[in-house]
């Protein structure tokens, strides 16, 4: 079986090899590091929107975001249902007020949910099991997936432990847990009844709510119902299916911020990085094996074969260097994921992106490399 001649050069040098592989790994880290960022910070902020069960979702026109939420009048939700096709509606409140931290009496911002728990507002079966608890007066839901600042109040509860602290100062007990997880726009969740969140926040009117959602007939049509409702209500609403009410917040941090951005462009500076390193490499490989290829031209072999010779020290280079920086990833991945609640994973379509993006970067350097090949004349060796 015979060894490539790629191969025999690139391992001649063992330190060099190492080096290269390095620096695609490092290259391959960074670029999973900014793209699973990117993808963790999409997927966190929509992941509420997802579980909430709903066909349509009302919002106020001046919402921006699920930071940014505005109130606007439940007038509006309940005339949804003079509406042919629509089956039934509920109302969402939505704030965030000061969670003190049982164990160490520290303050931090904690996104409030409240709605009728006679409503099936969630398709989180955890809080189907404990709607009963919140009907109960200061008695709330705790998101076990919150961030660990809020304090060890899953822990606590699971020994059997009766886990009572303040929001907004007001006295509250955990009822019961459920996950949803922590994203950019809330560090942890709690939710709690209509009536409770009212008692929470005693400055917000009952007749304002945040999030208005209207679930419609088995028969009913979704695009058609949408259209109704856009021309019959108010232009203080805004009308949106689920997928637009996905889509919606996901546009905001695409577009309206400039996280998205950075981790492109530190996708694109990873990219640079590897590029550079791996031209480096080659460039140096031929420049040392210059009299060589200028030998195997005068024994009669055409430039498209050292070219050839060229890529395929590329490609190897993409191949190996690969490996660790995707298994590094993992590990950063299980890692930041512990830290920061972030739904930080790989994903096959994310593996497969990077592992272009390096063969990619690889034949570049090779590409640009191979431009010292015309300084390989046999007739310098004779």
């Amino acid at each position: 079986m015979k060894i490539p001649l790629a191969w025999l050069q690139l391992s001649k040098e063992k330190m060099r090899l190492l080096v290269a592989l390095a620096g695609i790994g490092f290259a391959d880290i960074l670029m999973f590091m900014q793209l699973g960022f990117r993808d963790a910070l999409f997927e966190s902020n929509i992941t509420l929107h997802k579980s909430l069960q709903g066909d349509i979702f009302l919002i106020s026109p001046q919402s921006t975001s699920l930071l940014t939420m505005k109130s606007f009048s439940s007038r509006r939700l309940y005339q949804t249902l003079g509406l042919e096709g629509v089956k039934s509606i509920s109302q969402v409140y939505l704030d965030f007020g000061l969670w003190k931290n049982p164990q160490t009496r520290g303050t931090r911002g904690i996104l409030v949910l409240g709605f009728n728990p006679a409503d099936k507002v969630f398709n989180i079966p955890e809080i189907e099991l404990n709607l009963d608890k919140i009907k109960l007066s200061d008695v709330v839901l705790f998101d076990r997936a919150s961030r660990e600042e809020f304090g060890p109040v899953a822990q606590w509860f699971n020994q059997g432990k009766d886990v009572i602290t303040e929001v907004r100062q007001r006295r509250i007990r955990v009822g019961g847990l459920f996950t949803l997880g922590a994203s950019f726009s809330a560090d942890g969740n709690i939710i709690t009844s209509d009536l409770n969140f009212l008692r929470l926040f005693d400055n917000r009117n009952k007749g304002l709510i945040d999030i208005g959602i209207i679930n419609l007939e088995n028969d009913a049509n979704l695009q058609i119902t949408v259209d109704k409702l856009r021309q019959e209500l108010a232009k203080d609403v805004r009308v949106l299916s689920k997928e637009e009410f996905v889509n919606w917040e996901k546009n905001y941090w695409q577009t309206s911020t400039p996280i998205g951005f950075i981790f492109t462009l530190g996708t694109a500076m990873g990219f640079i990085v590897g590029t550079v390193v791996v031209y480096q490499i080659l460039y140096t490989d031929v420049a040392d094996h210059l009299p060589e290829y200028a030998t195997l031209k005068a024994m009669g072999y055409k430039d498209s074969y050292l070219l050839i010779v060229v890529f395929q020290e590329a490609i190897i280079l993409a191949l190996i260097g690969y490996l660790p920086g995707f298994t590094m990833a993992l590990g950063m991945y299980k890692l930041t994921r512990g830290a920061t609640a972030l739904p930080l994973v790989m994903t096959l379509t994310r593996a497969i992106i990077v592992f272009i993006i390096t063969l990619v970067m690889c034949c570049l350097s090779g590409a640009i490399a191979i431009r010292k090949l015309e300084a390989a004349d046999p007739a310098d060796i004779f």
